[in-house]
């Protein structure tokens, strides 16, 4: 298939797009300290940007668990799971930190200015979802609000699902579709999203990066922890996924 033949390629020539480390901190973004203040109650360190960074070794204990599983709810947060979204491998399970994308629909007077003044900042490529995209490291996941639109196009298809897959080793999750269903399902990214379109995204604006977004009827904060399997999705926020961890051992030893 092309893509197979291609795909090398695109990430090589997606990665030589990367913007540089100054234009990660924009108008359209939390600052670090806005960040450490909205996710106070995160235990871990942070990344650079105030983004909580639960280590890698709690991400692997999560693996083990069930998002249904994973009862929020009893700590004061009733809303952090999502079954009503499409998986592209339902036995594949999802576990990374969320990089969060906040798109609205277009409108000139508000879109314009935004890309002045983007522009203005030095960046040569146009301000959208790639942008988000591009900031993805290891362990992440590419949550994306693009406030559950189908007319809207696919967010992506086979290329930049590939590209988020080698970038993070995860995948992602959209409250919106998808193009290419049939050339992402040929490799192990998992991801969810709420259908397919064949066209390309169009008619959106950036509003946010890494700030609060709806997926379903759920809040996400950037470094929630995203666990997905073929049950749905549960956002985790970092002061709580230990305690899930811990539950869901005392629970496995009753067991036996």
């Amino acid at each position: 298939m092309y893509f197979r033949l291609w795909q090398g390629a695109v990430v090589a020539l997606l990665a030589t797009a990367l913007f540089p480390v100054s234009a990660r901190a924009q108008l359209y973004s939390w600052t670090p300290e806005q960040m450490a203040k909205y996710t106070a109650q995160n235990p871990y360190e942070r990344f650079p940007d105030g983004r909580p960074k639960v280590p890698d070794e709690v991400l692997l204990k999560v693996k083990g668990l069930s998002a249904a599983a994973v009862d929020l709810a009893r700590s004061g947060y009733p809303n952090q799971f999502v079954d009503t979204l499409q998986s592209v491998h339902a036995e594949k399970k999802l576990v990374g930190r969320a990089v969060t994308l906040q798109l609205a629909p277009a409108r000139p007077d508000v879109s314009n200015p935004i890309g002045a003044d983007w522009r203005a900042k030095g960046n040569q490529r146009a301000l959208d979802h790639q942008t988000a995209i591009d900031l993805l490291e290891p362990g992440d996941v590419m949550v994306i609000d693009s406030f559950g639109s189908m007319p809207v196009g696919g967010i992506i298809g086979d290329n930049l699902a590939y590209y988020i897959w080698k970038k993070t080793g995860a995948g992602f999750v959209f409250d919106g579709p998808i193009r290419d269903l049939d050339g992402i399902s040929e490799f192990d990214v998992p991801g969810f999203f709420k259908g397919t379109e064949p066209t390309f995204i169009h008619n959106t604006m950036v509003m946010g990066i890494n700030v609060p977004v709806r997926i379903g009827a759920t809040t996400v904060m950037p470094g929630d922890v995203v666990l997905g399997d073929r049950s749905g999705v549960v956002f985790i926020p970092p002061s709580l996924v230990q305690g899930a961890v811990d539950a869901a051992a005392a629970a496995a030893a009753q067991k036996k």
